[in-house]
């Protein structure tokens, strides 16, 4: 999936939050409500009435009524947008892009309209509690938020499909223009595999070219988007999407610089080891001790996750084969058959089964014949329990990962899909991600070798140790990564950052966080973050990171409800009924509580921890630190 790596990239996970236009014209409500339909102004006074009419104050029915009203046009006016979304993913072309371009400006103008109208109950009393908790979800319901002016908001929505246009069309034709063009999908190919200093430099620099064009386009958006999120009370776009954890923005990123501070020193760890092992491949005078490493050298695109090097940092050769990709081949598993084993794990645990439909409108596989976003994603494109994932799927280990992460979307979709519109997303965004990830966990050797695709189990300690290992370049690598795409937009979102730094504060965060760095002399003619899909497509970032904490305290907390006595990382809760009931407890919240009852409910805290993760990765950690000893570590 492309999370750009091998477990989340969702589009529709954007549509969770980032639902963006309603139908203007909703019919009055049958109770004969004091509120207008949102979009409907109210009605004027006569004329013959000069004096200034005694305004009606809106009483807790009224609240209610609106509520409900807003909950059936959202959905009617978002099953619109997933399609014309849907359409664009599966068939980029200039009409599909205007087409969603349009219906993404008439679902902005519903909610601008619907949130203006929701202020007025503000102050109302008496309200119950699915009347507060829906005007609070509708608040922070956009991702995308137009201002009030009719050509600033068709202005957004064409800027914001055209930056996803040329992410989703972006190819690099080698140095003259002239070569043979490859798309992303071709370049991660030579990122993942290459161990050519050079070569693998060339497809890094060619694909952050896709990206230049996106520059003004983006200042645009940051410019109009935040005019739309001032006029709806926040102080920028940024600090609409902080206020999406039922927290006060200030306060979650105080709890997400807390959760960083648990896991930085297992990354620093990790950070220092592949350094060394990266100079013995390429030569310390191109990884230096004590510098950040350069970022075309950790076999992605985005240095974001580095499982692909992993032959490159394997601790202890000569152990069985963790190689499932020959597996895979060998054993001529196609998309269906991957998918219908992802499905298989879901239904072990007591979940149902998906629905046909979702084998009949899934893309599975990339076409010949058109354009498409690879970009793996779940989708509910009726938000009816229509089912789909959206992938160009591959016989890899990664991709049958992927394959388990999207489908815990889908399952979490399949469990809320009978609650009203504004409730049918995670608890936090975070969820939504942490749940098919919580489930890969249990995607042991024991289980592979089980499905036939390990021959050997890794023996004694070395086999855990490499293992782990392989583990942690996929999962504690991306943990600053998750962290930093939003800390930037947040910084340019709130003017911290001017458009003339966009670049230069991009990899100043990288470099402090991730300890990388651009292999090339970078400026301000670039938009390096632009390279990255989900700051064109405008998806917030920071639910992965999130997502990559909360699937270890999930994971520990399905293990303890199946009874698993042992060390974390041994545990696979495949086959066991007990741990599936306490997952679907949660699932069928959505979002109808704040976060922490959802969390409590699966696993008995109340506070997202850490320490799941540390234990998890216990025996990897005491390993690092014997290797680093005498290495420079840091940068």
């Amino acid at each position: 999936m492309n999370r750009t790596s091998p477990v989340m990239q969702i589009l529709r996970a954007a549509l969770a939050i980032v639902p963006l236009v309603a139908s203007p014209g909703c019919a009055p409500s049958a109770h004969g409500s004091t509120t207008p339909p949102p979009g409907e102004p109210p009605a004027a006074p006569p004329s013959e009435q000069p004096q200034k009419p005694t305004e009606v104050q809106p009483t807790a029915e009224d609240a209610r009524q609106f509520a409900t009203r807003v909950n059936e046009d959202l959905k009617r006016l978002w099953v619109k947008q997933s399609t014309a979304e849907w359409i664009k993913s599966t068939y980029i072309t200039d009409d599909t892009e205007r087409n969603a371009a349009t219906v993404n400006e008439e679902v902005m103008g519903y909610l601008n309209q619907a949130i203006k109208q929701a202020a007025r109950f503000k102050d109302v009393q008496g309200l119950d509690a699915d009347t507060s908790r829906t005007l609070h979800l509708l608040r922070v319901s956009s991702a995308l938020v137009a201002p009030s002016d009719p050509q600033k908001r068709a202005e957004l929505a064409s800027i914001a499909a055209k930056l996803e246009g040329l992410y989703g069309k972006g190819k690099y034709c080698g140095k003259d223009g002239k070569g043979t063009c490859k798309d992303l999908e071709e370049l991660s190919d030579v990122m993942a595999k290459s161990r050519k200093y050079d070569e693998l430099l060339e497809a890094w620099v060619g694909w952050h070219t896709i990206s230049q064009p996106m520059r003004p386009l983006y200042e645009r958006l940051v410019s109009i988007s935040n005019e739309g999120a001032q006029e709806i009370g926040f102080a920028d776009l940024g600090a609409l999407w902080r206020s999406n954890y039922d927290m006060p923005p200030e306060a979650f990123e105080k709890e997400a610089q807390r959760l960083w501070g648990q896991v930085k020193p297992l990354y620093d760890d990790l950070h220092c080891y592949v350094r060394a092992r990266l100079a013995k491949q390429y030569g310390e005078d191109k990884v230096p001790a004590g510098k950040p490493i350069p970022a075309h050298l950790l076999g992605n695109m985005w240095a974001q996750e580095w499982n692909n090097i992993y032959n490159l940092v394997e601790p202890y050769k000569g152990q069985p084969s963790l190689d499932v990709d020959a597996e895979l081949t060998k054993q001529k598993y196609d998309a269906i058959r991957m998918v219908k084993t992802g499905e298989a794990f879901f239904t072990s645990l007591g979940l149902k089964s998906l629905p046909q439909t979702f084998w009949e409108r899934s893309q599975f596989t990339k076409p010949r014949d058109r354009e498409v976003v690879c970009h793996a994603s779940a989708w509910d494109v009726t938000y009816d329990n229509d089912l789909r994932i959206k992938m160009c799927i591959k016989p890899t280990e990664e991709d049958l990962v992927t394959i388990h992460h999207e489908l815990g979307h889908d399952y979490y979709y399949t469990y809320y899909y009978t609650l009203p519109a504004l409730y049918q997303q995670g608890a936090n965004d975070g969820f939504h991600e942490a749940i098919g990830d919580a489930l890969t966990l249990s995607i042991t050797p024991s289980y592979l070798k089980q499905l036939g695709l390990l021959k050997e189990l890794p023996k004694g300690d070395k086999g855990l140790i490499n293992l782990q290992m392989k583990d942690a370049m996929e999962k504690v690598a991306f943990l600053p990564f998750g962290l930093l795409v939003d800390q930037w937009r947040w910084e340019v979102l709130s003017g911290r950052v001017k458009p003339e730094d966009y670049n230069k504060s991009w990899w100043a965060l990288r470099e402090k966080y991730q300890g990388v760095r651009a292999p090339v002399e970078r400026s301000e003619k670039d938009f390096d973050p632009g390279a990255k899909y989900h700051v064109p497509a405008n998806v917030p970032y920071t639910r992965y990171f999130l997502a990559r904490i909360l699937q270890f305290q999930f994971h520990r907390a399905l293990c303890q409800a199946a009874g698993f006595q042992g060390p974390l990382h041994e545990c696979s809760i495949y086959g066991n009924k007990e741990a599936g009931k306490r997952l679907q407890a949660m699932l069928e919240m959505g979002a109808s509580k704040p976060w922490p009852d959802a969390l409590q409910a699966l696993t008995g805290q109340r506070e997202m921890d850490a320490s799941a993760i540390l234990e998890y990765f216990a025996p990897l950690r005491a390993w690092l630190q014997e290797q680093n000893k005498g290495q420079k570590c840091g940068w």
